[in-house]
């Protein structure tokens, strides 16, 4: 495992200096995608760096990211990467984004590595399945241990898709109105949050697993719970979160889906 993650942390390290220095430089191209995101010549640079970093050390894994899309997606090794997750931040000159990387073995999510280039000095956060999850300094992360709503932060992402179905919305008020406060820190930033323990709580409806594959072993290995919001385990088709303590997981998802 070890091979693995050095590679993908020389990846972050390459992304974090391709990322750092155009954002300084404010001057990149950005074009709109089908679905109405945006996409900058900043992401593509970067996503065929960290392939061809990925490529050169493991030229039999499977690959997916972002912006290229599959290539050899039958392998038993697979990195997910999504080179700018929160690209409409990036593009509006706002810090919370992050590169992010991970690899899947058989389906099952192994090592992520989340680095936020423009934020608290660009943090970085890593985890290997079974080791725990970690600064990049070598400081071991924990989730806290909140286990009654009344004492929970809660962090929402995009809740679009969840404002359209009524009775789990409606279950979904009834959360808000338990919690001790809730915010919306989105992307990267409050699973780094949850992880490290500054709060207890995330509930998004509309990710795509890029978005998410490492920041979710990463506040696994912290001693947290990620499932979609119907409890199911992570899979490349996933497209809500829920992230928690344990004990504020599953009062959560008993809530939520009534």
């Amino acid at each position: 495992m070890q091979k693995f993650l050095e590679c993908a942390k020389e990846a972050a390290s390459i992304a974090r200096n391709i990322i750092a220095t155009e954002y300084d430089k404010n001057a990149f191209k950005i074009t709109i995608k089908a679905d109405m995101t945006p996409v900058t010549e900043v992401d593509v640079a970067v996503e065929q760096a960290i392939r061809a970093h990925i490529s050169k050390h493991f030229p039999d894994h499977g690959f997916f990211g972002e912006e290229e899309g599959k290539s050899n997606i039958d392998s038993d090794y697979v990195w997910l990467v999504d080179p700018i997750d929160g690209t409409k931040a990036f593009v509006r000159r706002r810090p919370f984004f992050s590169c992010q990387i991970a690899l899947m073995y058989k389906g099952e999510i192994i090592l992520g590595v989340s680095t936020a280039p423009s934020f608290n000095n660009g943090e970085q956060f890593y985890a290997v399945r079974g080791e725990g999850a970690f600064r990049e300094n070598g400081e071991r992360l924990s989730v806290s241990d909140i286990t009654e709503f009344s004492n929970v932060v809660l962090s929402s992402g995009n809740l679009k898709s969840l404002a359209q179905d009524s009775a789990r919305w409606n279950n979904y008020g009834e959360l808000i109105k338990q919690v001790n406060s809730t915010r919306g820190f989105g992307d990267f930033l409050h699973y780094h949050l949850l992880a490290q323990g500054s709060l207890d709580l995330i509930v998004e409806s509309d990710v795509n697993i890029l978005d998410i594959a490492a920041l979710s072993i990463i506040v696994e290995e912290a001693g947290g719970v990620v499932t979609t919001l119907e409890g199911d385990k992570l899979s490349l088709e996933t497209s809500s979160i829920l992230a928690a303590t344990p004990e504020v997981h599953a009062k959560t998802l008993k809530l939520i889906n009534g």
